[in-house]
């Protein structure tokens, strides 16, 4: 039991570090270094190479920075459509097929399937640019607020 205390509970020097962050970091933190290579309405297509500060434990891209670039990248397929916004979060879910290392190039390929007044979804993709090897797969579905009628 201790052990998970401790594997959940940042102390000491991490946590000071922590403490330092600016508020809002986290989308830059995993979105920095990428790249547009295409973009059209309903899909983009990002590249980047996996940077050290994104790695898990074992030395790979960490499943959380995956999920991430499925929201965000997902989210800016949205806006393809002239959306005002990109609206919230419903559910989100991410299969992990493969591992990316350090230095690896890696393509993001966001998809939406659809975009309506109230609900958008999308699929993205993340594979190894060089192979074509699938990393993930990802879908996302948001809710677009409703504008008020007032």
């Amino acid at each position: 039991m201790e052990s998970a205390r401790r594997y959940l509970e940042k102390e000491g020097e991490t946590a000071a570090v922590m403490d330092a962050l600016p508020d809002k970091f986290f989308e830059p933190f995993v979105m920095k270094g990428i790249q547009v290579d295409r973009i059209e309405r309903g899909t983009i297509v990002c590249s980047f190479k996996v940077p050290p500060r994104l790695l898990n434990g074992g030395g790979f891209l960490h499943g959380g920075a995956t999920a991430t670039l499925v929201d965000l990248v997902g989210s800016a397929a949205i806006l393809t459509f002239g959306a005002p916004t990109v609206g919230v979060s419903v559910e989100i879910n991410v299969s992990y097929l493969d591992a990316a290392y350090p230095g690896e190039e890696v393509e993001v390929e966001a998809k939406a399937l659809r975009v309506g007044k109230a609900v958008a979804v999308v699929s993205v993709e993340i594979r190894k640019k060089k192979t074509g090897k699938i990393i993930a797969q990802g879908r996302h579905t948001k809710y677009l607020a409703l504008s008020s009628k007032l």
